[in-house]
């Protein structure tokens, strides 16, 4: 089946093995991310999806940042050279993307329509994975690699101490991207009939 969307979506998968000279700009970047979060649908149209790209330096400190947090909770000496074999890794990649969601658009929704109160947290989070994936499958389709993580809240005091940004933004994930030095491996697949039911 030919679609553009789901071919773009095809080619995104988790890349580790990574280096610096991607075969987009910094701006290019930027502009993807910038775009992604413009077209990324939000509950009641609340754009609460929040943005920050580093490069060079501040993606370097990042991650010396978060060894020597693990340097701290590792005690096994086989364990951390695991941690610092993967954290080197993300370090290696050309910048890390970290996504927010603005709590103060969705605590004034649950002010204004508190018979769904409880429900507007996890659909932000629901919008929040729409920009993530929008901003991983157009990274892939420009031929620049990326993963996921997650790790807060051990970075949340470097992250709000170095980007100064407000406390309401609450910390979602971080994404490392940059040069495919290394191809995911083959994607297995459960039978689609399996999770796919169609009542006519």
């Amino acid at each position: 089946m030919k679609n553009d969307v789901l071919s773009a979506a095809s080619l995104r998968r988790s890349i580790y093995a990574f280096g610096k000279n991607i075969p987009v700009s910094e701006s290019r970047i930027c502009e993807i991310v910038e775009e992604a979060l413009k077209q990324t649908p939000s509950l009641f149209n609340i754009q609460s999806a929040r943005a920050i790209i580093l490069f060079g330096s501040n993606h370097d400190e990042l991650w010396n940042y978060l060894l020597g947090i693990m340097k701290g909770l590792v005690k096994d000496p086989a364990a951390f050279a695991q941690t610092e074999a993967k954290l080197a890794g993300f370090k290696r990649a050309k910048g890390t993307v970290l996504f927010f969601e603005d709590q103060t658009p969705v605590k004034a929704m649950q002010e204004t329509f508190p018979l769904y109160a409880d429900k507007f947290p996890p659909w932000s989070l629901q919008s929040s994975g729409m920009a993530q994936f929008l901003v991983w499958t157009a990274f892939a389709q420009e031929g620049v690699g990326a993963n996921l993580q997650h790790y807060d809240p051990l970075i949340d005091e470097w992250i709000y101490r170095k980007t100064g940004v407000p406390s309401s933004w609450k910390v979602i994930s971080q994404m490392t991207f940059g040069e495919i030095l290394s191809p995911a491996g083959e994607k297995s697949y459960q039978p689609i009939e399996a999770r796919v039911s169609v009542l006519a």
